[in-house]
């Protein structure tokens, strides 16, 4: 079979607009989707001709707003567009295009017929924006007018489960002549590894038009080729990936990624979304994922589902790295070796003898974070909101417990020498500190704390740039994620990074 091609979706307002992302993208890509229900009125004549412009095998797609696109003018006027646009047949079919999307339902005998003559392929296509779609396999079936055609089936999960169900389904499929793709975040594993599951093609979008399609998961051409190496992938290729939620961003597939290229592995590891880690051990399972990193809100519930854990994890009540065995999954933590190593670096020192430490936060890496002080020989007050999950990790160390709240500034100026910031409040957020992204937002910064946050998007989270410039020395945790996975790399693959 056919590797999967990839098709990158244009959703400019101007056909110069669209071609100039071809221009940039061009090596990337290896086929385009004119969303032509995104141009402009007064572009639509020049549809026809987008092709031989291109220069690339091109999808015309004039997507309805009830399966998602902006074209609302009414079928009549839809069909005469499309009529428009596949009319005037070059002789050189590279000048046509090549692909034509007609919805399910779209059943309009002239277009098909004329397509058909002219060697204009139909994907006929299915799509459901709100809810799952089951049967795959057989819908795919019967969605084929013709054997020419190439059916595509795209819908929205409610979980990681109906994920799954795409590759339950797509183990049934002989060959690549189909579309299949869950959208959202969830979803992103049916794009990066549509090898598997024998897609025709994979749609991707660039960051500059990402948000027009928000709502799809595009993953952006270039992480699909130079992180993921998606035209490398392949049946045999073995999947390792790292499972939270909502995990937006995350700069472990490139570390990962970078690691088995280097060491010449047919391997990828990609981000798998889920709000439940037992829905994410059988997507691993039908899957065939060798191993996985885990992170918010997942580290506690490893301890429940998986009984084969290293002592460290039982001790600390978090678990960050899973790999399956003979025997089933093995659990590891490796936050706590990531984050000695890189509070060292940025302390330059050899242990935290003398030092009073303030941990904010008392989740699953709070929990590595407080055993790693304990070892060091720090002595530490753990700050969290509610007060009883922040005494319950202070007592298994001998450490203080505090509410995180401004009427205990006090106590958190004494146990302010280094201030470790272990929550995801500030991720994501590059506004100046405040209430809701800055979980010491009433805290006045001396100028002598040091302050480490585990973020490490964005580099400089807003507290780390209000203690900055306060003359705060401050650190993120790029080189604890950095290191944490260098010892997953070696778990999941017995080789050093």
């Amino acid at each position: 079979m056919g590797q999967p091609l990839i098709c990158l979706t244009l959703t400019g307002k101007t056909v110069n607009e669209d071609l100039e992302l071809i221009k940039k993208y061009r090596k990337h890509i290896d086929m385009v989707e004119l969303r032509a229900d995104f141009l402009d009125d007064n572009e639509k004549p020049f549809i026809k001709k987008f092709p031989s412009i291109a220069g690339l095998p091109c999808i015309l797609t004039i997507r309805r707003k009830t399966d998602g696109g902006l074209y609302s003018d009414g079928e009549a006027a839809r069909s005469v567009l499309f009529a428009k646009a596949l009319s005037f047949i070059d002789e050189d079919h590279t000048k046509n295009f090549a692909y034509v999307d007609f919805e399910e339902d779209f059943q309009v005998a002239s277009l098909q017929d004329g397509a058909l003559a002219y060697g204009v392929r139909v994907i006929r296509s299915l799509h459901d924006m709100e809810n799952p779609i089951g049967n795959l396999a057989q819908r795919l079936e019967k969605l084929k007018v013709t054997d020419y055609e190439i059916p595509k089936i795209a819908f929205m999960p409610e979980s990681l489960h109906d994920v799954k169900h795409v590759f339950d389904e797509a183990a049934k499929l002989k060959d690549s002549n189909h579309i299949l793709l869950a959208m959202g975040p969830m979803g992103v594993a049916t794009r990066i590894l549509s090898a598997k599951i024998k897609n025709f093609l994979t749609f991707t979008s660039p960051g500059e038009s990402s948000s027009n399609v928000a709502m799809l998961g595009h993953v952006d051409p270039v992480l699909l080729n130079e992180i993921y190496h998606f035209r490398s992938i392949n049946e045999s290729t073995r999947v390792y990936g790292i499972t939270g939620y909502p995990l937006l961003k995350t700069s472990s597939p490139e570390i990962h990624n970078a690691g088995y290229v280097k060491h010449g592995m047919d391997a990828v590891y990609i981000p798998i979304a889920s709000k439940s880690f037992k829905e994410v051990l059988d997507f691993a399972d039908s899957v065939g994922i060798k191993g996985m990193s885990v992170t918010i809100p997942h580290k506690e519930a490893v301890l429940e589902e998986i009984p084969d854990l290293e002592k460290k994890c039982r001790e600390i009540g978090a678990c960050n790295t899973i790999v399956r065995s003979d025997g089933g999954w093995r659990g590891f933590n490796t936050d706590v070796s990531g984050f000695t190593k890189s509070l060292l670096e940025f302390l330059g020192e050899k242990n935290l003898s003398h030092k009073k430490v303030a941990i904010i936060g008392a989740g699953g890496a709070s929990r590595a974070i407080a055993y790693a002080v304990k070892q060091l020989k720090g002595k530490a007050c753990i700050f969290n909101r509610t007060i009883a999950r922040a005494q319950e990790l202070a007592e298994k160390y001998g450490f203080k417990a505090c509410k995180l709240t401004g009427e205990n500034m006090d106590t958190l100026a004494k146990y302010s020498d280094i201030i470790i910031q272990t929550t995801s409040v500030g991720m994501n957020s590059t506004e100046a500190s405040n209430q809701e992204n800055d979980p010491l937002y009433f805290y006045e910064f001396t100028g002598r704390e040091k302050v480490f946050d585990i973020i490490y998007v964005p580099a400089v989270t807003p507290m780390m740039a209000r203690a900055a410039k306060a003359g705060c020395k401050v650190c993120n945790g790029y080189d604890m994620l950095r290191y944490q996975g260098y010892e997953q790399f070696r778990i999941f693959t017995d080789n050093d990074y």
